[in-house]
C-alpha cells in the first residue's frame, strides 16, 4: 500500500465564534488553481466560503505560503468497505459512493467528518448477477430488476433515498446482464429525473452497450477488452444523450495489481489513453474499498494517469472539485519545474474555511512551509507556477 509521504501537519481548526467582519480574511498566496494556474494572488474567506479576488497579492492581505487548489475528490469508492472517517486526513475532501447501502449513506452524508458526499445508493442488476453473488455485496446493497417498469422502479428508489446518480453492473464475465431494452428505459427515467447513470462494465461489448444506452459515465476504465480507435473517438465526443453533455470514464486503473500492474492493467491504460488523446472526459477515481487501496489519495493511481497521458492541467481536472467552495486543498509550497505532480499532490491537506478563518492559522502554515523547505526531499518554493506545468498534455 502507497502511504502519503511526509503528510502535512495538523493545522488548527477554529474555536469560538466571532463577528460577520471578524470572519472574512484575505489571504496573499503563492498561487491556485481554478481550471488554469494563477499567482501569485490573494483569496477571500468567508463563512461563505472562499473565493479568489486577485491575481496579485493585496498589500493588506496575511502572506499565507503555499498553493490552494480546489478540493479533491475520488468519484467510485465504497464507503461500507472502508473507514469514512479517515478520508479526509488521507487528503480528500469529496467522494463519489458507487454502491452501497442507502441508510448508512444517509448517515454518512450529514457526518462532518466524512468528505462530501455523493451517492449512487444500491447497485442495480439483473436477477441472480453480479455484484449480488459476491460476498462483500452482503454489506452494501443490490437491487435486481428485469424489465424496464422495474428498472425504472429501482432508480426511483435510489433517489428517494437521498442519491444524486444511480450505478448499473454490466458483468458478463460473472451472470446474467440486463438486456438493452431495460437498460435503456432505466438510462431515459433517470435522466428524466436529472439523474446521471453510472455503469460497471466487465466482458465483450458491454461498453459498447452502455454508451449506446446514454450512459454517464463508466465507474472503471475499460480493461477486459481493447476498444476500438472508433468507438474511443465516438466516446470522447460531446453528445446531447449524455445528461453532462459528454460521457466519462472514472479512471481505477490501480485495482489491476495494486502497483504490480500486469496485462489487465496495460489494456485499461491503453485504452484511457487513447480516450484522453481524443478529448474524452477522465475523472480520478480507485474503488476504494476494492482491495489494498489507500484510505486517501492514492499515488499509485495519479502516476497511472500521468503514465496514459493525462498530466497537468488535465489530471487537475480529473482529480479537483469545480470550485473552491468552503473547501479547499492547500499545499504548502509551490512546486520546481522538474517535481513531479502525483508526488507533490500527496503533500494536500483538506482545509475548511473555518479553518482558514482562524486568526493562528496563518502563522500555523508558515510554520510548515519552513519545514517543508528544510526538508531536501521536497521541492523549493518558487514563484510562479512553472510555465511547463501549464501545458495541457
Amino acid at each position: 500500500m502507497t502511504e502519503r509521504p511526509n503528510p502535512a501537519p495538523q493545522l488548527p481548526a477554529a474555536t469560538g465564534p466571532t463577528t460577520e467582519s471578524a470572519l472574512t480574511v484575505d489571504y496573499a498566496v503563492d498561487g491556485y488553481w481554478l481550471r488554469e494556474w494563477h499567482g501569485p494572488a490573494t483569496v477571500r474567506v468567508s463563512p461563505h466560503g472562499i473565493r479568489a479576488i486577485a491575481d496579485a497579492a493585496i498589500p493588506t492581505a496575511v502572506r499565507l505560503p503555499g498553493v490552494l487548489l480546489p478540493g479533491f475528490r475520488d468519484a467510485h469508492v465504497h464507503l461500507g468497505l472502508t473507514e469514512p472517517r479517515a478520508l479526509v486526513a488521507g487528503g480528500l475532501a469529496a467522494v463519489d459512493d458507487l454502491g452501497g447501502h442507502p441508510e448508512r449513506l444517509r448517515e454518512w452524508a450529514i457526518d462532518d467528518a466524512v468528505p462530501a458526499l455523493n451517492h449512487a445508493g444500491a447497485f442495480i442488476t439483473a436477477p441472480h448477477a453480479y455484484p449480488a453473488n459476491r460476498a462483500w455485496a452482503a454489506t452494501l446493497a443490490v437491487t435486481e430488476v428485469e424489465t424496464g417498469e422495474q428498472a425504472m422502479a429501482a432508480v426511483a428508489q435510489q433517489l428517494a433515498a437521498g442519491a444524486t446518480f444511480v450505478k448499473v453492473a454490466l458483468n458478463a464475465e460473472d451472470g446474467p446482464v440486463i438486456d438493452d431494452e431495460t437498460l435503456c428505459a432505466l438510462v431515459e427515467y433517470a435522466h428524466s429525473r436529472g439523474a446521471e447513470v453510472v455503469v460497471h462494465v466487465q466482458g465483450p461489448g458491454q461498453a459498447q452497450r452502455a454508451f449506446s444506452a446514454g450512459a454517464d459515465r463508466l465507474a472503471h476504465t475499460p480493461w477486459t477488452e481493447k476498444l476500438s480507435d472508433a468507438l474511443i473517438a465516438e466516446m470522447a465526443q460531446p453528445n446531447s444523450r449524455f445528461l453532462a453533455g459528454r460521457h466519462s470514464w472514472i479512471s481505477t486503473l490501480d485495482i489491476h495489481g495494486y502497483g504490480q500492474r500486469g496485462r489487465d492493467f496495460e489494456t485499461a491504460s491503453d485504452n484511457l489513453r487513447r480516450f484522453h488523446a481524443a478529448g474524452g472526459t477522465v475523472r480520478y477515481g480507485t474503488d476504494m474499498g476494492n482491495g489494498d487501496l489507500p484510505p486517501g489519495l492514492n499515488q499509485r493511481e495519479l502516476t497511472a494517469l500521468q503514465d496514459a497521458g493525462v498530466r497537468y492541467d488535465a489530471l487537475l481536472r480529473a482529480l479537483c472539485l469545480p470550485g473552491f467552495g468552503s473547501t479547499v486543498s492547500y499545499l504548502p509550497t509551490v512546486p520546481t519545474a522538474d517535481a513531479d505532480l502525483a508526488s507533490w499532490l500527496m503533500t494536500a491537506t483538506v482545509v475548511t474555511a473555518r479553518e482558514l478563518l482562524h486568526p493562528d492559522f496563518a502563522v500555523s502554515a508558515t510554520r510548515a512551509h519552513a519545514a517543508w523547505r528544510s526538508d531536501s526531499a521536497v521541492p523549493t518554493a518558487t514563484t510562479p507556477i512553472p510555465t511547463t506545468w501549464r501545458i495541457d498534455l
